[in-house]
């Protein structure tokens, strides 16, 4: 979900809702958010922002082993987030009169026994981009996915495989976290939770 955040602005687009003096504009699919009035030096010429991406699939349990029918499969990372300053006085986004497509990102899509896993997908308000997290490790295959958080590494009998790194690409403040390894005896890691 994407939630804009704007002081003596003007704008459409998303669920309007408002908290004080701030109209609050929530997308929970893409979208238009469309600035009409930028405000002004004595309110704002900025919105604060709240970015979130769809999350990673997580991998089966059982895999090519059915011995482990339900112990080797790992999390799917959480989707990245991206926030703004809590003020728009003090930070933000700077804003003009025009109309602002917004991307909200689905999660990765479920997987059966056997198969690969999913990436979310990213969540984009202008030049903001959040990473869709990371899908997991395949059992007893591979490392977690990067991602926003990455996803967890799948458990193997022969030793851990890593998760994926999180934060990936790289944006400051960090988006998410990375995902937990596999361990062995087919132990599959936790995803990135992000933040």
């Amino acid at each position: 979900s994407i939630t804009t955040f704007g002081d003596f602005v003007a704008a459409t687009g998303g669920t309007v809702t408002t908290s004080g003096d701030f109209k609050i504009h929530t997308f929970t699919s893409s979208g238009t958010f469309t600035v009409t009035s930028a405000g002004g030096p004595a309110g704002s010429t900025t919105v604060d922002y709240l970015v979130v991406a769809g999350g990673g699939s997580g991998s089966p349990g059982g895999g090519s082993n059915p011995s482990f029918p339900a112990s080797n499969g790992a999390g799917g990372g959480a989707g990245g987030h991206r926030f703004s300053f809590p003020n728009p006085a003090t930070g933000g986004f700077p804003i003009t009169v025009q109309a602002y497509p917004i991307t909200v990102g689905g999660g990765g899509a479920g997987v059966g026994p056997n198969s690969g896993t999913n990436d979310g997908s990213n969540s984009v308000f202008s030049t903001i981009t959040s990473t869709g997290g990371g899908g997991a490790g395949w059992p007893n295959d591979s490392p977690g996915n990067p991602g926003g958080s990455g996803g967890g590494g799948a458990g193997i009998n022969t030793g851990p495989l890593p998760g994926g790194t999180g934060n990936s690409p790289s944006v400051s403040p960090p988006q998410g976290n990375p995902g937990g390894a596999g361990q062995s005896f087919f132990a599959g890691g936790g995803g990135g939770g992000a933040g």
